[in-house]
This record gives C-alpha cells, structure tokens and sequence, in this order.
C-alpha cells in the first residue's frame, strides 16, 4: 500500500467477498470521499464476480450493513456479502419445531 495513504487526499481500505470455495480481497487507496461503491467499482469485483450484484447481495464496512454511498475512512473493510440461501427466520422457525419434537419423543412423545 502506498504509504501516504490516509494523509491528505486518500484513503486506503480493502474489498473482500467470501463465496463457498474462496475468499476474494483486494487493497486499494482510494481519493479520500470515495464510497462503497466507488471500492467496488475500482476493485474489479464486477469483472471477478459478473454474477453478484453487491446492491442486491448487501455490503458493509466491518460487518456492519452500509449502503453504497457510504463515504469510507483510512482502513475500512469494505464487504460485499453473499446472498441468503435460507430466510433466517424460517430457519430459526424449523429448529425450534426440529428441537421441540425431539424432546418429545425423549420423554416418550404424545402417545405413550
């Protein structure tokens, strides 16, 4: 990274996106105002990764949900996160009832 990053008119940060098989980072100094969007779009990701859409997937800086016009500082993590295979909240829902019925079968289930 260059080492004036950070003073003056940049900002230095990196891009990552992890898809089941691999972990994908590059590090970029930026001008200093540049958004989420401008990384992604210096980054090369659309070109690595013509299938994702970071708008519709989410991204973050530091596990934190921003939007694309998010301004970044000095050593942001810019992340671009995959999207859900599952809804969370039927998956919560289908342990709960997966949980519940195997404690009912413990105790001898309805039935017995």
């Amino acid at each position: 990274m260059d080492s004036q990053a950070g003073r003056g008119g940049t900002v230095a940060v990196s891009v990552c996106y992890a898809d089941a098989s691999e972990t994908w980072m590059r590090e970029l100094v930026l001008p200093r105002g540049a958004t989420l969007a401008d990384a992604i779009l210096a980054s090369g990701f659309r070109q690595a990764y013509p299938g994702v859409d970071p708008a519709q997937a989410g991204t973050g800086v530091h596990g934190r949900r921003r939007p694309l016009d998010h301004v970044l500082h000095d050593h942001d993590r810019v992340e671009i996160y995959r999207p859900l295979v599952f809804d969370p909240k039927e998956s919560r829902r289908r342990r709960a009832a997966h949980k519940a019925a195997s404690a009912g079968a413990r105790r001898g289930g309805p039935g017995r």
